[in-house]
């Protein structure tokens, strides 16, 4: 009875070491993660620290009240809502995003080109002939020139 009672002690010593031993291999699987994530947590901290330590060393943290006040797009942070907004904003801002999904749209179909084939590169033609003329059509009415 006591011999395996040891018997069954040593199995599960085993057992547990072998658990150790997983556990160790799968831990060590996670190390360049773990090491990936650290570095990543250090340049970070870098980047917005480190300015801040070298402005405050060299001197040129001389708070003053037109630093510190807010600034947004030319106008003061802080006045009437109700007050009227330039409308050539949202023109400049929706023509941008126009223009920026063009690009979006251009590289995928350049990279896909050989798989498209003819089709894919009328399509694309007839695309950007929209987006000329919509250009062009902006040009006319003023929507890009700023006073």
């Amino acid at each position: 009875m006591g011999e395996s009672r040891t018997r069954a002690g040593k199995d599960q010593l085993n057992t547990a070491s072998q658990l150790l031993v997983d556990l160790s291999h799968t831990l060590a699987q996670y190390l360049p993660i773990l090491i990936f994530l650290g570095v990543a947590l250090g340049l970070s901290s870098a980047f917005v620290f480190l300015p801040i330590l070298v402005s405050r060393l060299t001197g040129s943290y001389k708070p003053e009240t037109d630093k510190l006040s807010e600034y947004e797009c030319g106008f003061p942070a802080f006045e009437d809502p109700r007050s009227q907004f330039d409308v050539r904003f949202y023109l400049v801002a929706i023509l941008f995003i126009i223009f920026d999904l063009e690009a979006a749209f251009l590289f995928p179909w350049a990279v896909s080109l050989k798989e498209t084939g003819w089709a894919g590169w009328l399509t694309m033609i007839v695309f950007l002939a929209e987006l000329i003329i919509g250009y062009a059509y902006a040009w006319k009415k003023g929507a890009l020139d700023w006073e």
